[in-house]
């Protein structure tokens, strides 16, 4: 579903450019910024659940990492997109939102999920091949924490929207892009 999402955000977009951070327990750096839109949904397509090795969420490691996207210094508009279930196992992201806030950053958050939870599939070839387990071999199950995400939202003077809705997600956006 977040892959999706990002594909029709990458749709709408004009002029505007795109990078692109993978998270989970630590964040890395997918696709710097670019107005290469094919490139970028090339790399988001190749995006897995095993593109990062450690488990969990770390929502303050992405929000920093993507703030390095950015020219301090230019006075351009700073958005970030996170799309997220919300849970976070590192519970800094309010520091993070605050420091990014600094910056200039403004924050979507798009919660993903439910609140009554689920598993995660890991797909070969579109296929549900087994669900992922965590280090003690237990199967994941992620729950949509929307507070959380309403709250680093708020905190830059963002917004948060419910993912599994795609039309109320791609209208918010080109909401916040033409303003």
């Amino acid at each position: 579903k977040s892959k999706q999402l990002v594909s029709q955000i990458i749709n709408e977009l004009g002029s505007d450019r795109i990078g692109i951070v993978a998270y989970a327990g630590s964040a890395f750096p997918v696709l710097p910024i670019t107005t290469d839109y094919g490139v970028a949904k090339m790399f988001l397509q190749s995006m897995n659940t095993d593109m990062v090795s450690s488990q969990g969420t770390s929502l303050d490691e992405a929000i920093k990492l993507a703030a390095t996207f950015f020219d301090k210094s230019v006075k351009t508009s700073k958005l970030v997109i996170l799309i997220s279930d919300g849970e976070d196992h590192s519970e800094g992201a309010s520091a993070a939102a605050e420091e990014a806030t600094k910056m200039g950053m403004k924050i979507i958050t798009i919660g993903v999920g439910t609140e009554k939870g689920s598993t995660i599939p890991l797909r070969v070839n579109g296929v549900v091949e087994s669900f992922k387990r965590d280090n003690n071999n237990e199967v994941v199950i992620t729950k949509l924490n929307k507070e959380g995400l309403t709250t680093i939202a708020k905190a830059t003077k963002g917004g948060y929207v419910d993912g599994n809705n795609t039309k109320a997600v791609l209208d918010y956006v080109k909401n916040a892009l033409d303003n």
